[in-house]
């Protein structure tokens, strides 16, 4: 039902062989033979070097980047940093496709509230956000310029990505319902990003237990409208829809934020979202870039150890095709749930049983570059962000959208879909980012964008596409009092936001927005930032 609306490619031949055979491309951005070196590879060479540092950081992706700046920041220049990619930023990282920057995955950043501080000071650190007049203004460069976003429904643009063009009576009445339990939500508990082991209000117990849909069901929510919107809110934010994640992740993304607002009802100001041509990377790369020679690169991280006087890490070079071992007095485990588990050496259980209930949504994301603009569908302007109603993927959003050019002229159309809900589960979607080929999902994607743009494959010259296989942790429903992996912490509950957020097992501590069972930057940065400073 969600998808009866959409133009299937078999339906409607849209595009010649002709036009797909000129467009070049192939996949980028992630190296999975690196990471499946991990799982697959049996033999090791010895070490033959022995490297020594006071605090070592495994994992470049948001988490370890924060750290790093946390220790810098508090005068720690003794530390390294492993990656397994070529580039730090993790989900976070962008490219160029025939010289236009482009995100090759996260594409913006909500502006953070005062529960996200330390988001807040590094974006006052790098010229984002300045105090004029007694107040905290963002500078509008980097503010996402209008408009916004647009929703293709019933054959044409409209504004926003809500469905409200011609809809009826009953999906007006049940998008007022939902606004309504929003706002109810939100002042029975505090919603807020990040949110990560925070005590939970009677009223988010329940949510964190069942999935979104049921919480729908059970409030006779069933509008097609309302569903699939809500659904491609989740998909967008957590690689999976409302039938996989809580409902109190589903209520999270409305409550946290800006409400949910029915039509014709008074709309707050929604927060302003921050973006770059590259999307997150701009941030990404604004932390690395002073670690120089503290980043190492092409590392895959094989064994972390508590030994007597600190830490072992022992990491292959991909470069060099050598074992290098690591010594420090400490370590932090920037890694994904999953590979700590792996490489932490007699991993304790709370990391063991994380690893064990965490489920990883695939992504993919293709970087479309068209020499010349689209014809339009009737409705409102070319926008940012552009959403095909129905469709498999998650729409995309244009690389020029920020660009001061009076004409426009050749961009990159970025392409998101989330697969952690495919027939089959996320493992199946995994298998579908491995097994298929380039070409295959060139022609799937150009088909599905050819509803609302017939003249894309024309004007299409190249195509990069990442694949993600273990994108980001789906926050799915749970059946304790908290809504990610960290244990309980008793004791330390007293704590500063910076160091409750973490979580150390003798000489390491573990930063990763795994921890927080969904992925967003604020998560990962403060968590990272957290291990940083008790390093």
């Amino acid at each position: 039902m969600k998808r009866r609306h959409f133009l299937a490619a078999s339906a409607l031949p849209l595009f010649g062989c002709d036009e797909q055979q000129q467009i070049t491309g192939g996949f980028t951005g992630i190296n999975h033979e690196r990471g499946h070196l991990l799982r697959d590879r049996k033999n090791w060479p010895a070490p033959s070097v022995i490297h020594k540092t006071d605090v070592l950081i495994a994992g470049g992706g948001v988490a370890g980047l924060a750290a790093a700046r946390a220790l810098r920041l508090k005068g720690l220049d003794d530390f390294a940093l492993l990656e397994l990619e070529d580039t730090a930023g993790g989900n976070s990282r962008g490219g160029a496709v025939n010289g236009i920057a482009c995100p090759l995955g996260a594409h913006y950043l909500p502006v953070p509230g005062d529960h996200a501080p330390e988001v807040q000071d590094l974006l006052e650190e790098l010229g984002v956000r300045r105090r004029v007049a007694g107040r905290w203004v963002m500078d509008e460069r980097h503010l996402c310029h209008s408009p916004q976003e647009r929703l293709f429904f019933h054959g044409e643009w409209q504004d926003g990505l809500l469905p409200v063009q011609g809809v009826g009576a009953a999906t007006l009445a049940q998008y007022q319902k939902f606004a309504a339990l929003v706002a109810q939500a939100r002042q029975a508990a505090r919603w807020t990003i990040p949110a990560s082991n925070r005590p939970l209000a009677p009223v988010q117990h329940a949510l964190v237990a069942i999935t979104f849909i049921a919480y729908l069901e059970q409030n006779g929510l069933s509008d097609p409208h309302l569903r699939w919107y809500l659904d491609y809110c989740c998909r967008d934010d957590f690689g999976a829809g409302i039938a996989t994640v809580s409902a109190w992740a589903g209520i999270h993304y409305f409550a946290s934020r800006h409400g949910f607002s029915a039509p014709g009802t008074e709309t707050p100001e929604r927060e302003g979202v921050l973006t770059w041509p590259e999307g997150n990377a701009w941030l990404t790369q604004r932390l690395a870039a002073p670690l120089q020679e503290r980043l190492h690169a092409g590392r895959v991280v094989l064994r972390i150890a508590n030994v007597k006087h600190g830490v072992e890490v022992d990491a292959f070079n991909t470069a060099t095709q050598t074992m290098e071992r690591w010594q420090a007095r400490r370590a932090i485990v920037a890694l994904p749930v999953f590979v700590a588990a792996r490489v932490v050496q007699d991993a304790p259980d709370f990391l063991r049983q994380a690893a064990a209930r965490t489920v990883y949504a695939p992504w993919l994301v293709a970087n479309i570059h068209i020499r010349s603009p689209l014809h339009d569908r009737p409705g409102p302007a070319p926008s940012w962000d552009n959403v095909l109603y129905g469709a498999p993927g998650l729409g995309y959003v244009d690389a020029m959208h920020q660009s001061l050019q009076p004409v426009p002229g050749a961009t990159v159309l970025t392409y998101y879909r989330a697969l952690g809900d495919v027939p089959g589960g996320a493992l199946a979607g995994r298998r579908q980012l491995l097994e298929r080929t380039w070409a295959a999902w060139r022609d799937e994607i150009l088909a599905e964008l050819s509803a609302a743009h017939p003249d894309l494959a024309g004007k299409t010259s190249h195509i990069d596409i990442t694949r993600y296989g273990h994108a980001m942790a789906i926050p799915m429903p749970r059946k304790f009092d908290r809504i990610g992996l960290q244990p309980a912490q008793n004791k330390r509950s007293q704590l500063q936001n910076s160091e409750r957020l973490q979580f150390a097992h003798e000489r390491l501590a573990f930063a990763h927005s795994d921890w927080a069972g969904y992925s967003v930057f604020e998560e990962a940065f403060t968590m990272g930032h957290g291990a940083g400073l008790v390093a």
